[in-house]
């Protein structure tokens, strides 16, 4: 039986647990042999979705679902919205910051870019949000679940794109990718943040955050996240590095139960048209970078569910093909990159060179020293790591746009969270003895303000960082300030012991599969991504599933980086491409496949940049 969606839930997690529980004994006591069909049967009530702490909200009369009424103008604002009260914005005020700052991390909004003329949509879409916790079995923290559902829902088309957040970022952070092309054309648009998400804890004062985003105790019954931790614990700690759930496991699983969910947000808002279900409603699953990872996880379930992928620039990890897992070829760039790209002519600025060039020049100091380098002056040293980075399979291209990564130390952070996330580490166990706590310009750990704790949810990429959060390494040094707790993440990919064989087998437990057979899949990838590179992820999951007997399309877009969020900054604007275009292009190719029309074919696509122009369509050259 559904839940109804307007009302939250009184039974705890545990009860319904029980319950399930309970029903399982019971059916296995009827049956004398347990046999396929019992098995089954269990399997299908472990699986029984129960959405919890369940809400919904009108938007409408300048409060809308892609933009909460701030339009183009309002998102391209330097300042996000103020709050009445710093210390306890609304929830009206929270989702209107969160769209903001979601908005503002994913796409090219700068007045040359494009956005909501040349490509995209800003509209105002009115409707109504429903959102709710999801968790798949055996996570110890759910997911959030969100569906958006236009006024102007197609009734005769019956579409729903579901998604899932880019990066760690919260239950907004697609909104650019799959709310701008579906809430235009009368889809639904279901989210999940995977999770991951900014449901950040604050140990010192013991809250956390509930269902619509505010601050809330540790024994609040609708709190999103609130971890295991030791009496006197202090700093911030965070759903995907401090859940011990290693959520990527489960990605496929967290975008099923969105779409899930959207039907049944769809049976209740819409009763004269339900019931919604995979058969009559059509399911499309699009995302970009871990939000591709994970629809080209969903992709591979069992169950005719689902009706054609899209993936963006996916982190996706398959058994061989030259694959590399993204813990690998990460704790490789912070050790090599620095002094690597010192040998790399034509950096995108920032990071300014002259700047971090003694920090880069340290690390090739280091590795020298190490016996990793043998070059006899920083020069060579820089030529030789740059030749141990291409030999790894980098390319000139992966290198330079890469510079931004190793400048904003991304590098580090990504990796030490990723390392605690795979090896299922709680708050305070992690073996390389990072933490995070809020910190001041002077980097010393400190309890956070209320002010800066409201920022968490709505600002927060999902990894510290950021909204006055930052990475603490009690390894930091001179002369080479970060090595020690670099070498120490490198080491539980390539070393021995126990710490490194948790990490790999939390690793092993993200590899993809080939797509279900017959269901069309798209893989759109920027030639240049210094963050996810082709040869580690798309290149090979294509080949993948190519060498299964799947018909997956591969389009390949040169002068395409990662990041169309920092297209903003002059020369990466002149430099590079968005990749959105393209992957609104692949949205609109399989719906028109999915009414008959052909699949696109495979295509290495010849963008231009654009310079200091506006962006215009020649530039993109988008394949016909």
């Amino acid at each position: 039986m559904r839940q109804n969606l307007h009302h939250t839930p009184t039974a705890p997690r545990a009860l319904l647990l029980a319950a399930a529980t309970l029903a399982l004994a019971t059916l296995a006591g009827c049956a004398a042999t347990p046999d396929r069909s019992t098995a089954a049967a269990a399997a299908a009530a472990t699986e029984t979705l129960m959405f919890e702490h369940a809400r919904s909200s009108i938007h409408r009369d300048g409060d809308d679902l892609l933009t909460a009424g701030l339009g183009i103008d309002g998102l391209r604002q330097m300042v996000p919205p103020a709050f009445a009260d710093a210390e306890a914005p609304t929830a009206a005020e929270l989702r209107r910051r969160a769209l903001w700052s979601n908005w503002r991390g994913i796409a090219d909004l700068g007045p040359g870019g494009g956005y909501g003329t040349l490509y995209g949509s800003v509209a105002q879409v009115p409707g109504r949000e429903f959102s709710a916790y999801a968790t798949v079995p055996g996570a110890k923290h759910p997911h959030r679940v969100l569906v958006q559902l236009p006024d102007a829902f197609d009734a005769a088309k019956r579409c729903v794109l579901v998604t899932a957040s880019s990066g760690s970022r919260g239950i907004y952070g697609s909104i650019a990718v799959a709310g701008a092309w579906g809430l235009p054309r009368g889809c639904a648009v279901a989210y999940t943040d995977k999770g991951n998400g900014s449901d950040y804890f604050d140990l010192d004062a013991g809250l956390g955050f509930g269902a619509d985003g505010r601050a809330v105790a540790r024994d609040a019954a609708d709190i999103a996240f609130a971890p295991e931790a030791a009496a006197g614990a202090s700093g911030v700690a965070f759903k995907h590095a401090h859940s011990k759930d290693n959520p990527e496991a489960d990605w496929g699983r967290h975008v099923k139960q969105a779409a899930e969910f959207a039907l049944q947000a769809l049976d209740e808002a819409l009763p004269a048209q339900a019931p919604f279900t995979f058969d009559n409603t059509r399911v499309i699953a699009v995302g970009i970078s871990n939000g591709g990872g994970a629809v080209l996880r969903a992709a591979e379930l069992d169950g005719d569910w689902l009706d054609a992928v899209v993936a963006g620039e996916p982190n996706v990890y398959v058994e061989g093909q030259g694959s590399r897992a993204l813990y690998d070829y990460t704790t490789e760039a912070a050790l090599l990159m620095p002094c690597a790209l010192l040998a790399v002519d034509n950096l995108p600025q920032p990071p300014l060179l002259d700047q971090v060039k003694p920090l880069y020049a340290a690390r090739c100091a280091s590795l020298a020293a190490e016996g990793v380098l043998s070059g006899a002056d920083t020069a060579a040293q820089a030529r030789q790591a740059r030749d141990l980075l291409e030999a790894a399979g980098w390319t000139a291209e992966a290198l330079r746009a890469g510079a931004l990564s190793a400048g904003f130390d991304l590098w580090r952070v990504v990796a030490a969270t990723y390392a605690s996330a795979y090896g299922r580490y709680g708050v305070g166990e992690g073996p390389c003895g990072f933490s995070f706590a809020a910190q001041g310009s002077d980097f010393v750990p400190r309890p956070a303000t209320a002010a800066e704790r409201a920022t968490w949810w709505p600002d927060a990429s999902g990894i510290p960082p950021g909204s006055g959060v930052g990475l603490v390494d009690a390894g930091i040094a001179p002369p080479d300030l970060t090595l020690k707790g670099l070498q120490c993440l490198r080491g539980l990919w390539t070393g021995d012991g126990t710490d490194a064989d948790r990490v790999r087998a939390g690793i092993a437990a993200t590899r993809a599969a080939p797509p279900r057979e017959g269901l069309p899949v798209v893989v759109v990838h920027g030639l240049d991504d210094g963050l996810i590179p082709v040869a580690f992820s798309s290149a090979p999951y294509v080949a993948h599933a190519r060498a299964a007997g799947r018909d997956v399309r591969y389009w390949q877009v040169r002068n395409v980086q990662h990041f169309d969020g920092f297209l903003a900054l002059p020369d990466y604007g002149a430099r590079y491409l968005p990749l959105l275009p393209y992957v609104y292009e692949a949205l609109e190719r399989v719906d028109a496949h999915l009414d008959g029309a052909a699949l696109p074919p495979d295509a290495v696509i010849d963008a231009t940049p654009r310079g200091s122009a506006a962006l215009e369509a020649s530039h993109l050259a988008m394949p016909r």
